[in-house]
């Protein structure tokens, strides 16, 4: 079945404004000293920051790592979306994987990432691992013939690869393996767009006054005479107790 893109942009129209609620509600959850907890004082301390400009910065930080996740997910629903359209793909059974479908004989088992940049070393053993599995699982019912694992991949320019063990899809090669249109990653980017301004300007008022509260916080919880106190601020973040003498012992494994 051809993807309709009318369904598509009423989906995105519909769906995209769970991103943006999503991060407008993170940053009005947002506490100073969760951020101060998570960030390295040591490279802060290494730039010589302005308190303004450390508070800045974490803030920056955060909003962009929290603001992928959740575009993530939304993009991850969309590319669901498709492949049910077009493919009456099923949510999958089998762990690691988001989706299965047959098409010309085959019964593909997709695992969609956001971007390309999703895992690391560990994150691909398990993919690999639970691939193999589903894999085993579809051969043993009846009527399976041949299985293809799918990492699908919603942006990014790595050309299509089929290691031996799952084929990897990026980006346009992803879109199109969903939709079998070689344009649907350009006409997506009009419906994601939607109402992008009046969304962003309520979450640039939230930011503006987060920003201002949290300087305040700073400039008076760790900072004297407009100068930072690195010892409280690594007190904060690092202080954890030290070692003593039998802990060792006590934490030996028999």
């Amino acid at each position: 079945m051809a993807v309709n893109l009318e369904q598509v942009a009423l989906y995105v129209n519909a769906h995209i404004s769970t991103f943006h609620n999503a991060r407008l509600e993170g940053l009005k959850k947002l506490k100073l000293i969760g951020l101060l907890k998570r960030k390295n004082p040591y490279l802060f301390r290494a730039k010589n920051l302005a308190p303004t400009t450390l508070v800045s910065s974490l803030l920056d930080a955060f909003l962009s790592s929290s603001e992928e996740k959740h575009f993530g997910d939304f993009l991850e629903a969309l590319a669901i979306f498709v492949l049910q359209q077009t493919s009456d793909g099923l949510k999958s059974g089998v762990t690691g994987a988001d989706l299965e479908f047959a098409r010309d004989g085959v019964r593909y088992v997709v695992s969609i990432k956001s971007g390309p940049n999703w895992g690391n070393s560990s994150q691909y053993k398990a993919l690999k691992t639970n691939f193999k599995t589903a894999v085993r699982v579809l051969k043993q019912a009846k009527n399976i013939g041949e299985v293809q694992p799918v990492l699908g991949i919603c942006y990014g320019a790595t050309a299509p690869v089929n290691n031996g063990e799952y084929l990897k899809l990026t980006g346009q090669a992803f879109w199109h393996f969903l939709s079998g249109s070689e344009q649907l990653y350009i006409d997506l980017i009009e419906p994601v767009g939607f109402e992008a301004k009046r969304h962003n300007e309520e979450y640039e008022q939230e930011r503006t006054k987060l920003y201002t509260r949290f300087t305040r916080e700073f400039l008076i919880d760790y900072c004297k005479d407009d100068e930072i106190n690195w010892n409280k601020l690594l007190q904060l973040n690092s202080k954890s107790g030290i070692l003593k003498p039998n802990d060792t012992e006590r934490s030996t494994f028999n």
